[in-house]
């Protein structure tokens, strides 16, 4: 049998059993926060697949489990006050990638229902559960904390006070500046993936086809497909400009959208509800396809290129803004940026793949051989050249040149402090009752135990 993911263990742990148990005994409360009540057979499941993979408890597990669950319920409940919710559309696209990871590793459906020991239909309904909760409870945590600042002056006194030996040690990093090139499409490709989405429209306006039929068989969004096109209630700034202009500006949800052309390839799109700035909309994309000889032809561009720049005729940092076709850095002489941390310094582990592969090799200055990499967002093939501009060997954290990382350290840890306080709050707000025999536990957090 395959090994469990992490968060497929998060799976295992969250999904709850029924409030009775095979005897058809009813279930034991062991805890109630506020309206909700937390299941004896809850806890034990938990436990129980928690065991059978290996995962360690800091701590009783009849103290850790129910503890997570009522912080859990605690941040749900403010989610209902505020209104927060987690789009179906989102949470269906996370449902279906992760079914599809699941029969992937375990070898099939029916073997996964075998596994679960339950049909897929409650398999993917459980799961849908534990996403959009994961996904509120996050959502909370960042409206709580999303105002959080810090100063250079803040990080410099949490750096002074640190002593020798806390200290972070900061592993290897790298700089690394890109060339990609999308490799050429051929126009009759092109036209051909808009004859297609023309003749989609067109049976739509007819009332021959549903859009949403049409989306689930041929959307090459695969996470919106599966909803039949839907992507959920989403702001203009949330969306591609080019995309965003043309949805915002539908007003009859009978109707398709002319074709709209993005990074993500070829789009039509139907309105299904405008909610003050937000919208929701349907939408089918088609990708138009590349041969092995377009790819074979950009890596001789490239492989062209790199000579003039091994022969130093052309300067990396001034080439870049005119052949790089990533918008992302093709602006800033190719440098890449560490979405995790806003700047140019990668972890090997944080590069994507197919580039930590190739910079593994180099020296400091060199400057890759021509590869094709997997343009994660886009879901698509592009080729590239990488040059490594500087290896940081791993040392221990200093103001000069880890202060991005130092003031990550302390906003989290001001985040940190606002999420206990607002929890604390709450417990002192709410009814907590605790089951005898379930209260003697050296809790994560006081509080739970009111005086």
């Amino acid at each position: 049998m395959c090994k469990v993911t992490d968060w497929l263990l998060f799976f295992f742990m969250a999904v709850s059993l029924p409030a009775f148990s095979d005897d058809n005994v009813i279930d034991e409360v062991v805890w109630i926060i506020g309206d909700e009540a937390i299941y004896k057979s809850e806890v034990e499941e938990q436990y129980r697949q928690m065991q059978y993979d290996g995962q360690r408890i800091d701590g009783d597990p009849y103290c850790v489990i129910p503890e997570q669950l009522a912080v859990q319920k605690l941040f749900l409940h403010q989610a209902k006050l505020d209104t927060i919710t987690v789009p179906d559309a989102t949470v269906f696209q996370q449902v279906e990638a992760r079914i599809n990871y699941l029969i992937a590793n375990i070898g099939s459906k029916e073997k996964m229902e075998e596994y679960f020991k339950k049909p897929v239909t409650e398999i993917r309904e459980e799961l849908a559960n534990v996403i959009r909760d994961q996904g509120t409870v996050q959502e909370v945590q960042r409206n709580l904390v999303k105002d959080v600042k810090t100063t250079p002056a803040e990080v410099r006194k949490f750096y002074n006070q640190l002593p020798a030996d806390s200290i972070p040690y900061i592993p290897m990093q790298v700089e690394v500046q890109i060339i990609t090139l999308n490799p050429k499409v051929p126009q009759q490709e092109i036209d051909n993936v808009k004859a297609r989405l023309r003749d989609f429209s067109e049976q739509v306006n007819k009332g021959e086809r549903d859009f949403s039929t049409l989306a689930v068989l041929y959307s090459e969004d695969r996470g919106s497909a599966m909803m039949g096109g839907e992507m959920g209630f989403v702001s203009k700034s949330n969306l591609v400009p080019e995309f965003a202009n043309v949805a915002f500006n539908l007003n009859d949800p009978k109707k398709v959208s002319k074709i709209v052309e993005t990074e993500y390839g070829y789009h039509i799109i139907q309105l299904i509800e405008k909610r003050g700035d937000r919208i929701n909309v349907r939408h089918i994309l088609l990708r138009p396809h590349v041969s092995e000889k377009d790819i074979s032809d950009a890596l001789v561009r490239l492989d062209s290129l790199r000579v003039d720049l091994i022969d130093k005729k052309i300067s990396f940092d001034e080439i870049t803004q005119y052949v790089s076709q990533d918008k992302d850095t093709r602006n800033n002489k190719g440098l890449m940026v560490n979405p995790q941390t806003g700047n140019s310094k990668f972890e090997m582990g944080q590069l994507p793949q197919d580039v930590a592969k190739v910079v593994a090799d180099l020296k400091v200055g060199e400057i890759s051989k021509p590869f094709v990499m997997t343009d994660e967002r886009k879901n698509k093939e592009v080729v590239a050249i990488v040059k490594l501009k500087n290896r940081i060997d791993g040392h221990k954290a200093n103001m000069s040149d880890d202060y991005q990382t130092l003031k990550a350290i302390v906003e989290e840890k001001k985040k940190t402090d606002i999420l206990n306080e607002w929890l604390a709050k709450k417990q002192s707000e709410t009814y907590i009752r605790i089951k005898e025999g379930w209260r003697n536990c050296e809790f994560k957090y006081d509080g739970w135990i009111k005086k």
